[in-house]
Order: structure tokens, then C-alpha cells, then sequence
């Protein structure tokens, strides 16, 4: 059994250190309950960087470690560059859009999912309860956020 990936090793310990305090700070969470959502955050933009179809989009737990993330704009804009080549645009979606809540919001953690696993990254299946075994009927899933991922190219 090879070991997966882990978001955290994709930026320094002073800065991931850095963030996870931040979390701490912000969401009065256990430093360990930061710790997985930061690199759960971090291996989900690494799965943005490489996509090109439809928007992914966070779960709410890992939306914090993306939104805390962003606070820090030149550490994230340099992370960007390094991953990704390019700015990983944070776009909130629109009140109505289908695809922020039940089957839709579904679909697009679940594709989500899959691109992180297909990146290589351990998933957190707590930090993703939306696509766990308690929510296959799931109507009730919420999404508020996605990247905005580059054109297909020919």
C-alpha cells in the first residue's frame, strides 16, 4: 500500500503553522481539528489547480481553511503561482444556483472528492461528510463557494 499525499507538505511549516493559528483564532476549533482542516484546504486547491471542467467546490469545514487561506494574499497568490500557474479565483455562488444545494451540492463534493483522490491526497472523510455513506439520499447538502477553473483547452 503506497502512502497518499498530504496537503500540508505543499507549503512550508512556518506558513502552515502560521494559518493553522489563524484557524484556531477564528473558529475557537482544537488546534488538531485546524491542523486537518488546513491540509484538507490546501489538497483541494492542489486538485483546483489541476482542473479544467466544472467548478469543485469545498466542504464547509474545508471552505474555512480556503477562506482563512485567502486572508493572506501574497502567501496565497505565491502558493497559487507554484501549483497551479495561475490565481485559484474564490468564487461564492449565487442565492438559487441548483448547484449549491441537494443533489447538485452533492455532486460537485463528490467530483471534488474524486479529484483530490485522483491528486494523490489522503482525504479526511470526517472533514467530508456530505460524501460519506450518511448522506447517499442526501437533499439537504449546501455549497456556497467553487474555484473557477480555466477553459478546456483544444
Amino acid at each position: 500500500m503506497s502512502e497518499r499525499a498530504t496537503g500540508r507538505a505543499l507549503v512550508s511549516d512556518e506558513l502552515f503553522d502560521k494559518l493553522v493559528r489563524r484557524i484556531v483564532a477564528d473558529e475557537a476549533v482544537e488546534h488538531g481539528v485546524a491542523e486537518r482542516i488546513m491540509d484538507q484546504a490546501l489538497a483541494f486547491l492542489s486538485a483546483c489547480a489541476a482542473n479544467t471542467g466544472r467548478p469543485l467546490s469545498p466542504s464547509d469545514a474545508v471552505d474555512i481553511g480556503w477562506h482563512t487561506f485567502i486572508l493572506h494574499t501574497k502567501d496565497y497568490a505565491e502558493f497559487c503561482e507554484q501549483v497551479a500557474g495561475r490565481f485559484i479565483h474564490h468564487v461564492p455562488t449565487e442565492d438559487g444556483d441548483p448547484s449549491t444545494r441537494g443533489e447538485g451540492a452533492r455532486a460537485t463534493l463528490m467530483r471534488t472528492v474524486e479529484a483530490i483522490e485522483r491528486r494523490g491526497f489522503d482525504l479526511d472523510p470526517d472533514l467530508w461528510p456530505q460524501t460519506g455513506a450518511k448522506c447517499q439520499r442526501c437533499t439537504q447538502c449546501h455549497n456556497g463557494c467553487a474555484d473557477d477553473p480555466p477553459p478546456l483547452t483544444a
